[in-house]
């Protein structure tokens, strides 16, 4: 990833969003001011105050700008976001990745202080930030979090998930996803990354439903599928088909 012209075409996307002078003028004189006199209070000031001087509308792209962005970083979507977080991801980006140890501190601290609005704007990033293995733990952290928008920008159209968690942590977060009704088939890497023992879960966890009268998430069958045998093909088609999805058994 050239995190170079990542940065410049978030910006230039940022540039684009109606009435959003005031909001560029900002941006470049704290990325000036920053670059000229590097400090860390000026980097935290600045990530915290955005919300002020950016806004909240929601950011509008086309076709060609979303696939730039792609191209630039597989995966990486800012769809949907609010103005004020892809701002935030950008300033992200203006923060220098040498001396490692000097990056990934100054992130930390960021994490440990942040408030919900902060602590999504740092998920969303997680795809664009260097060293994508260190942050593995506090991904894994975001999965047991109980602020359902932390949650869903870790969960929901996030590719660092897919590419960097372990099975187990994978799994748990595929399983935290269904618990807590987010849109499951918006996880990256959701079909892809199916394995045997979230299968079994998967399974665990319809028989419950399905003993507690409950309905049965028609993506459920998706984790199962890969993995019906002979030998349980007709009791896994019964137990998905009598609360059935489209997409389940037939």
């Amino acid at each position: 990833m050239n995190s170079a012209a990542l940065s410049d075409t978030l910006f230039e996307l940022i540039r684009q969003q109606p009435n959003a002078d005031k909001a560029v003028t900002y941006l470049t004189q704290q990325a000036d001011a920053y670059r000229s006199q590097p400090a860390q209070a000026v980097f935290y000031r600045v990530f915290t105050a955005i919300p002020r001087f950016v806004g909240k509308p929601v950011v509008t792209l086309s076709t060609a700008q979303a696939q730039a962005i792609h191209a630039q970083r597989s995966g990486f979507t800012v769809e949907g976001w609010p103005l004020d977080r892809l701002a935030r991801v950008w300033w992200l980006l203006q923060l220098s990745p040498e001396p490692q140890e000097a990056y990934t501190s100054a992130l930390e601290n960021l994490f440990k202080a942040a408030e919900m609005n902060e602590l999504v704007a740092l998920y969303s990033a997680l795809p664009v930030l260097h060293y994508p293995e260190h942050w593995r733990f506090l991904a894994t952290e975001a999965v047991r979090s109980n602020i359902g928008p932390v949650q869903e920008a870790l969960m929901i159209q996030n590719p660092y998930p897919a590419e960097q968690l372990d099975e187990p942590a994978w799994n748990q977060l595929i399983m935290k996803a269904f618990f807590s009704d987010k849109p499951v088939e918006q996880i990256t890497g959701f079909r892809e990354r199916t394995n045997e023992r979230l299968a079994r879960i998967a399974i665990d966890y319809a028989r419950e439903r399905r003993a507690a009268g409950r309905t049965i998430h028609p993506e459920l069958w998706t984790l199962v599928k890969p993995f019906v045998t002979p030998e349980n093909k007709t009791e896994l088609e019964d137990l998905f088909r009598t609360h059935g999805p489209p997409g389940g058994p037939v």
